[in-house]
This record gives C-alpha cells, sequence and structure tokens, in this order.
C-alpha cells in the first residue's frame, strides 16, 4: 500500500507541480543523503529543524514521519513532513526509542487530512524562511532553509 501512495505522489510532483522536472538533467541527492551530510556539516548538534526543497532532492524516505537516524554512532529522532513546496526536518539527539506507533500516527494523520494542514505548513515556512546553507553532497550543493539562523551548539 505504501508502495501504491509513493507512485501517487511521485507522479502528482511531477506532472502536477513540477513540470520541469521531466526535461532536468542530472541526478538529485538522496533526501536522507542531504540529512546525514548536513547533521555533518554542523558537527553533530544537538538538535536541528531545517526544510529541503522537493524539487533539489530524491524523496527516499516517503512515508516516514518520525523515526531514528544513526550518524557516526549518534541517534537522531527525526520528525519529518512533507509541506510543499519543501520537506521539512527537526532532529533532535537522542537514544534510540521504538518510534513504529508514533510514525504511524503522524502518516494516519497525514492521510485522514489530506495533506492540507501539510501544505498550509509549507506556505508558512516558505513566508519566514530567514537563513539558509548550502550542504555539499555526493552529486553537488544543495541548499536547506532555515526560519532563522541557528547557533552552532545550540541546546535549544
Amino acid at each position: 500500500m505504501k508502495d501504491i501512495f509513493r507512485r501517487i505522489h511521485s507522479v502528482f510532483l511531477k506532472v502536477a507541480l513540477f513540470p520541469t522536472s521531466f526535461s532536468r538533467s542530472g541526478p538529485r541527492p538522496a533526501a536522507s543523503e542531504v540529512l546525514t551530510c548536513h547533521l555533518l556539516q554542523r558537527n553533530l548538534p544537538p538538535w536541528t529543524s531545517f526544510c529541503v526543497r522537493y524539487s533539489a532532492i530524491h524523496n527516499d524516505q516517503f512515508g516516514l514521519s518520525n523515526f531514528n537516524w544513526g550518524v557516526r554512532g549518534s541517534n537522531y529522532q527525526i520528525l519529518r513532513t512533507g509541506c510543499f513546496p519543501f520537506v521539512k526536518y527537526h532532529c533532535t539527539k537522542a537514544p534510540a526509542q521504538n518510534l513504529n506507533f508514533e510514525d504511524r500516527f503522524f502518516t494516519i494523520l497525514k492521510v485522514i487530512n489530506l495533506g492540507i494542514p501539510c501544505l498550509a505548513y509549507g506556505i508558512g515556512c516558505w513566508m519566514v524562511v530567514g537563513a539558509r546553507e548550502t550542504v555539499q553532497t555526493s552529486v553537488g550543493p544543495v541548499t536547506v532553509y532555515f526560519a532563522y539562523k541557528e547557533e552552532e551548539g545550540a541546546q535549544y
């Protein structure tokens, strides 16, 4: 079932939202690579919250809303949502936990709401972007966006 939703979502984004993506040349990095590279580039911060444009990545984390993500021996609990035209990440360094219930709960909420709150969240993110940073990936640079400039090493 997840694969069916992934295909529908992908076609919707390509046809309705990114018609230029059909003619796009060059590979896009996986969202997971951008996440990992960002955390490493920031020297594994205690937390971070950022957005990346759908059009800049390959969405290999489709269907994941709340999950653990390991980077060089550190674990991050990730809250992730699509918020057009971005994918939003909230990352907190924390011990690994079983997040299956929370992941399914958030995913079900998004489906029940038809993604409308996610669209509103994306428009809000677009309006408050106050800082950006370039993340270096294996296929080139990707810009990530922040509501405000984060202080390096800040606990909150």
